[in-house]
């Protein structure tokens, strides 16, 4: 165990006054329409001349970053390499629940997966990495994760920059901890070393013009308040899914885990001079990770949180030293970007309402599990059928005593307001991920559209990991009710259900084809685990479904005749 003292504490923080002596970790590049990532167990050097354990995609940390271009079809080739069970989640793009990356949605080890989809997203930063429930903090913090940047045309005619490692840089910013042996201790909450593209005293060389940086919060649990030395302005133009409708000078941008940004930075009378990235954490409030105190009561405790040199101190996070401009430089900030349409609270169909709460109240809840409208996740239980093309307004409010970063896949939202009050002009833009404070209620609206009826579901949950692993996540299905729920993947003509959603205890299926006699039914959870097995009564084309006391949720209905097998989707209300 470390020997964590006021004396070492002091020392890390002269240590971190120091001219960093690394050059950052600049990831390499996958373009195209076919990617191939290939997810291993490797070790690394964060420590010169010490082996780390680690993972990575197609290297031993991090992966590289694919660049997309929006409408394109694009063929993912994953293959798992690893010992551990795992799957890759696209985080922040529009796809199809089969396509996202869910934890139904496993690769075995030896195994591999083979996404295929439409890019659909605008110009903006996402990022993948695992999410197997239980296990994406131990294969996100051992270094499986990597950017996806996409493109599009309305994005191709600003005057930004966008040349990839000269002008423009992806920096994902990550806090871990070391054991003695600077292996990576997971899950801990004593992470007080920080890295960029896990390089530990980053420095990066910059041109003296204006640069683009994507930030991203990589962290497990740490939340960012970032800023320049010497309070300098930077302008944010991108948000998680999108660019902002105008350049927005900040000299403050608080990043909970899971968030992006796009900032510029105007260097262009800065050559010889560093500047540094910095997290302003002295800054935060009671009950953010990253504070003085976790909790809003000071008298709450996170195990291994205190003492930190990071919380509640204002530290380093990459030094930049300005260079020779390169040439045809971008030179200048621009006005406005593009157009933000968010949908009008008059049109939506549903208010939802979210609450955070703690699984145990107390002092000592900091170290318990979370829970969304006091429930754990459950792969079995469908918590939202949301009918297709629906506008939603969901209302979260959180009852805890620390911020909780919210993120929901499929969909891109508009913040409505936080307590009732406009939200900053920094969360106006497009976003799949906001930090929740304690005690505060959040509203944002979207639009759930393109996709439905798939045969796993979509998450929504905490972006913390050690929260999201212990049960801090929901899950919902996107269900097109105009036509039923319905598919015919297989057997010769068609397979009726009546009703479809249950409300009751049983339904109805019937075959197109009267030759066709049913001999027996089985039923599964969304998981793939067989519930029920029942022989059908009648050996007819008609024959009822007995679901019994099964939970609320999506189903697979197996049909078995003589000559065929029929599979279709069930819905218990």
């Amino acid at each position: 165990m470390k020997l964590r003292l006021f004396t070492t504490t002091t020392l890390i923080l002269i240590s971190m006054m120091l001219k960093a002596q690394n050059p950052v970790l600049i990831p390499g590049t996958l373009s195209g329409t076919e990617f191939t990532l290939n997810l291993q167990n490797a070790t690394f050097q964060f420590y010169e001349g010490i082996n780390t354990t680690t993972m990575g995609a197609n290297g031993s940390v991090l992966g590289p970053t694919l660049i997309m271009q929006k409408g394109d079809l694009v063929d993912i080739t994953v293959n798992n390499e690893l010992a551990d069970t795992t799957t890759i989640h696209w985080h922040g793009m529009h796809v199809s629940a089969e396509n996202d990356g869910g934890p139904h949605t496993t690769i075995d080890p030896g195994g591999s997966w083979n996404p295929s989809f439409t890019v659909m997203d605008k110009a903006a930063t996402y990022w993948y990495h695992p999410h197997l429930h239980q296990m994406t903090n131990k294969h996100v913090s051992l270094g499986i994760a990597g950017f996806i940047i996409v493109k599009d045309d309305e994005e191709a005619l600003l005057d930004l920059p966008r040349t990839y490692g000269v002008d423009d840089f992806p920096l994902a910013i990550q806090t871990k901890d070391f054991d003695d042996q600077k292996q990576i201790v997971v899950p801990s909450n004593s992470d007080d070393v920080v890295m960029v593209n896990a390089t530990i005293d980053p420095y990066l060389d910059l041109p003296a013009q204006v640069v683009r940086l994507r930030l991203l919060n990589g962290s497990s649990m740490r939340v960012f308040n970032i800023g320049l030395s010497g309070n300098g302005t930077f302008y944010m133009i991108g948000s998680d899914g999108g660019l902002l409708s105008e350049a927005l000078p900040l000299t403050r941008l608080q990043m909970g885990p899971g968030e992006r940004a796009e900032i510029l930075l105007d260097l262009g009378d800065m050559q010889g001079q560093t500047i540094k990235i910095m997290s302003y954490a002295s800054e935060f409030q009671d009950g953010i990770y990253g504070a003085t105190y976790p909790g809003m009561n000071q008298s709450m405790t996170l195990d291994g949180y205190n003492p930190n040199p990071l919380n509640g101190n204002n530290y380093d996070i990459i030094s930049l030293n300005v260079i020779a401009p390169t040439d045809n430089p971008v030179t200048n900030i621009p006005g406005s970007l593009v157009t933000i349409t968010p949908w009008e609270e008059s049109a939506s169909n549903i208010t939802r309402d979210l609450t955070f709460s703690p699984e145990n109240m107390g002092l000592d809840q900091l170290n318990g599990n979370f829970l969304i409208n006091n429930t754990s996740f459950d792969m079995d239980v469908i918590n939202y059928s949301i009918p297709l093309n629906n506008i939603e307004i969901w209302s979260i409010a959180n009852n805890s005593a620390i911020a909780h970063p919210f993120h929901i896949h499929d969909v891109q939202f508009y913040m409505l307001d936080r307590d009732g009050n406009p939200p900053p002009a920094s969360e106006q833009g497009r976003k799949d991920d906001i930090l929740i404070k304690p005690q505060e209620t959040v509203r944002f609206i979207t639009k759930f559209e393109d996709f439905a009826n798939d045969p796993v579901p979509y998450m929504f949950h905490c972006h913390m990991l050690i929260h999201e692993d212990g049960g801090m996540m929901l899950q919902f299905e996107v269900v097109d009710e105009t036509i039923g729920i319905n598919d015919i993947p297989n057997g010769k003509g068609e397979m009726s259900i009546f009703p479809n959603p249950v409300s009751g205890n049983e339904t109805t299926i019937r075959l197109s084809d009267d030759n066709l006699k049913i001999s027996r039914y089985e039923i599964y959870s969304s998981s793939g685990v067989l519930t029920q097995r029942h022989n059908a009564e009648n050996n007819s084309p008609t024959a009822k479904i007995k679901l019994g006391d099964t939970k609320p949720g999506l189903y697979f209905l197996k049909v078995f005749t003589a000559e065929n097998v029929f599979l279709n989707k069930i819905i218990k209300k």
